[in-house]
């Protein structure tokens, strides 16, 4: 048996609670991309009624990340709420990141799937060392390139403030 996934046609029309303690195995299964490593709390809540699943994720711990700029490993603390609605039709569907239509038939959620994205999404997409949080790392706006009035005597540039080529064109109005 899977270890993610959750008889849901077992299920009574309540409120059922499930936990699941996530370390290195869960990453070696649904991969390695963005987080190497790392250590979760995840609480998951279904709220089974007879035409739908609200399913709610609470997702605590610790992502072992890589620094983009030094290369250091560090932790990164990750807390996501997250909810999907499962709806049950005709044929399974994705509608939205929240709302997705299952067949009435389904025996069975596969959470793990869900679990991974949630956690990824939490992950910052400049993965930066705490030392250098404080830093100006704003790549566009370290830089400011000023002239001096030497280099605005060029020949080509006007005095009286409009550029020559502007009133050609505003004489083809």
């Amino acid at each position: 048996m899977e270890p993610y996934r959750v008889n849901i046609a077992g299920l009574s029309h309540k409120i059922h609670q499930f936990e699941y303690e996530i370390g290195e195995g869960f990453f070696d299964r649904y991969g390695k991309n963005l987080i190497s490593s790392g250590t979760f709390s995840v609480k998951v809540s279904i709220d089974k009624r007879e035409t739908f699943l609200n399913v709610e994720f609470d997702i605590k711990g610790i992502a072992r990340l890589i620094c983009d700029r030094s290369l250091d490993p560090f932790d990164f603390p990750v807390e996501e709420k997250n909810k999907v609605v499962f709806k049950f039709g005709e044929e399974d569907q994705e509608i939205s990141d929240e709302i997705v239509i299952i067949h009435r038939d389904t025996v069975s959620l596969e959470l793990g799937q869900y679990i991974y994205e949630f956690i990824c999404l939490a992950i910052p997409m400049k993965k930066l060392h705490p030392r250098y949080q404080d830093e100006d790392t704003d790549d566009e706006g370290g830089i400011i390139y000023t002239s001096s009035p030497e280099e605005n005597d060029d020949k080509d540039s006007p005095k009286n403030g409009t550029d020559p080529r502007w009133d050609i064109l505003k004489k083809l109005k």
